[in-house]
This record gives C-alpha cells, sequence and structure tokens, in this order.
C-alpha cells in the first residue's frame, strides 16, 4: 500500500490524489507531499519525514513538493528520505520511484516548465468533495512569497479537459467541486468562463466553489455567475493579507483596502447569502501599530467572517526578506489578536 501524506495547499491536496492513483501498484512506499509557505511549514514536513521513518523502518521514502522544490538540500541529507523530487518531477513520479536506489534526488528548473500533468483523477479518498486543478504557477512577484519559484510560470488547463475532470469526478459519486491552483484568478481562458462551462454542462454537480481568490482580479462577469447559479457555494476565500494600503503596495499586492470592502459588497448585493474567509499576514516589515489597526478594522469593515492567520515568516531569496524585520513576539502576538478576532466574529 502506498501512502501519502499532504501538506499546504488545496493544489497539493489534488497532486497527491494523483500520485496515490499513479503509484497504487507499489507497496511500502511513502510520499510526503511537502508546503514551502512559511519556515514552520517546512519544519513540519522534516519532523513528519522523522517520524514516518521511524513507524515504518522498511518503508522507502520519497518527498516531493514545494519545500522540495525550493530546499532539496534539506531533505537530500536526511537518513530517512530515499527519494527526492522537484515539482514538475511529480507528474512522472511512477517512473522516478522506479528509479529509487540509482538515483537520490531528481529537481529541475521549475521556471522552464510550459506544461501541466493532465492526468485525470476517479476519485477523492475519503472526501465527498473534490479538488480540481485549473492551473498552475504564479506570474506575480509579492515580496513576501516564494511560491513562484517553488511553482513557476503560470500554466493554464484548457476549458474542455477541466470540464471533462469534473464531468469524471460528478460521475464517480462526487457532488461537490472546488476549483483549485496557485493563481486562479489568473487562469488564462478566463475564470468565469471555465465555471460557466462546467454548470451548463454538468447538471450533476451539486456544489461549485473556488479556492483563494485575488481581490483585485475578480471581475463583474465572475459576480454576475455568482448571482445567478445557486450551485456556486456562497462562501469565497480571498487572499487579502492586509487590510493597511500601504503595507499591501510593501507587499506587491495589486489591491487596496477599499477594494477588498467594494468587493465584498458587490458579492453579497448578488447573493445575500454570502459570507467571506480570508488570509492575513502579520507583522510584514514595515507594519506599525497603526497599521496592523487597520487591519483589525478590515474585518469588520469588509465583513469576513473566517480568518486564516500567518505571523510573517521570511522567506530566502524573497524581496521582503530583505527589508528590516519586525520582532518575531510582535508579530506572534498580532496574529493571536487577530485569531481571537475570528473567535469573537464566529460565536
Amino acid at each position: 500500500m502506498v501512502e501519502v501524506v499532504t501538506f499546504g495547499c488545496r493544489l497539493n491536496a489534488f497532486e497527491s490524489e494523483v500520485m496515490k492513483e499513479k503509484l497504487k501498484a507499489y507497496d511500502n512506499l511513502i510520499v510526503v507531499n511537502t508546503c514551502a509557505v512559511t519556515g514552520e511549514a517546512e519544519r513540519q514536513c522534516r519532523q513528519a519525514v522523522r517520524k514516518l521513518k521511524k513507524e515504518n523502518p522498511d518503508a522507502k521514502i520519497v518527498v516531493t513538493g514545494c519545500s522540495a522544490q525550493v530546499h532539496a538540500d534539506s531533505f537530500m541529507k536526511m537518513k530517512e528520505v530515499d527519494l527526492v523530487l522537484g515539482n514538475k518531477e511529480k507528474a512522472d513520479i511512477e517512473n522516478y520511484v522506479r528509479q529509487i536506489g540509482g538515483i537520490k534526488f531528481k529537481i529541475s528548473d521549475i521556471m522552464s516548465d510550459e506544461g501541466l500533468d493532465e492526468y485525470m483523477i476517479t476519485g477523492f479518498e475519503g472526501r465527498e468533495k473534490a479538488f480540481v486543478q485549473i492551473q498552475q504557477g504564479c506570474n506575480h512577484r509579492c515580496t513576501y512569497c516564494i511560491v513562484p519559484f517553488a511553482r513557476g510560470k503560470n500554466r493554464s488547463m484548457e476549458i474542455e479537459k477541466v470540464v471533462a475532470q469534473v464531468k469524471l469526478l460528478v460521475q464517480k459519486g462526487i457532488k461537490k467541486i472546488c476549483l483549485t491552483g496557485v493563481d486562479i484568478c489568473s487562469y488564462q481562458y478566463g475564470l468565469a468562463r471555465v465555471t460557466k462551462a462546467i454548470l451548463e454542462n454538468i447538471t450533476g454537480l451539486k456544489e461549485l466553489s473556488f479556492g483563494s481568490l485575488d481581490p483585485a482580479a475578480v471581475d463583474d462577469e465572475l459576480i454576475s455567475l455568482i448571482g445567478q447559479h445557486r450551485r456556486i457555494l456562497p462562501y469565497f476565500h480571498l487572499s487579502v493579507q492586509s487590510g493597511d494600503n500601504t503595507v499591501l503596495r510593501r507587499m506587491g499586492r495589486r489591491h487596496t483596502r477599499e477594494k477588498v470592502i467594494e468587493l465584498c459588497d458587490k458579492i453579497r448585493k448578488v447573493r445575500e447569502d454570502a459570507t467571506f474567509g480570508a488570509d492575513f499576514i502579520c507583522g510584514f516589515p514595515s507594519e506599525t501599530d497603526e497599521a496592523f489597526e487597520n487591519t483589525c478594522r478590515l474585518v469588520d469593515e469588509a465583513g469576513i467572517d473566517k480568518l486564516h492567520v500567518f505571523p510573517y515568516s521570511e522567506r530566502e531569496g524573497t524581496a521582503a526578506a530583505k527589508m528590516k524585520q519586525i520582532d518575531m513576539h510582535i508579530r506572534r502576538e498580532r496574529a493571536k489578536i487577530l485569531r481571537q478576532m475570528r473567535e469573537e466574529n464566529n460565536d
């Protein structure tokens, strides 16, 4: 039996299902699909590898994913690890697994990757809801973010292939689908177009939702569809990161706090039952007490219901890592305060 341990995002969850299906003929194999979004996420991945090997001493362990892509050395030197693969190599994982013992790692230049793994999964183990990849990579360069260096350039799945994947999953009994990717609002063929194609061509689908949405790129066409189609889940998760415009500019984000409020208001006008979640980073370089207060106020002003909060984590190779840093105690304390707002709002 193959065990795939997944860290991080919905896209990783989709890719883990792909790897499970591709490796179903193997036994005594563990694949750890890693995340690199924060230093803590990477530490947890390494800790998991050690624990898995201790519990399964005879198993072969393969490490792949974003942390393997950007910090391969940290896994290659671990005695517990038999093979390290980059994100591009996930698509051909069976071939590399056959070579365990002959090779220790294969990490290619992710920025040169022009394609997508078009393998279609037939289910989503243990879930009634499936994630479906529509795109990969990101062409933006937010100053705090390592993900483009782990995932490469923006590449998109053709609409017909996305519809075919969703249709296959619905035929297999999955009734809820979440469209996912690194930056789905940059989907090459239009997020509204692929949403419309799915809803018009697949009657057996009960619910359609989206991964994280960029407030700067949600257009009126998508908002109109949200109002027209009740099968679209009225929960929308936004990549906000800060409620202060100066901090947002230093982050390299393309929206303002006013844009977030306007977007939430627009969606509520077409869907009275809409609720919102958002990602926030606390303690980003230059974040003053006033700037943090602006973030706290935005939660109430935009009516954001669920908060996904991180203390800022320096990522080597990003522009923000070179900026003057805020004390980690302050970052964590601000994150704690913001999380408490969520708890209070959800009472």
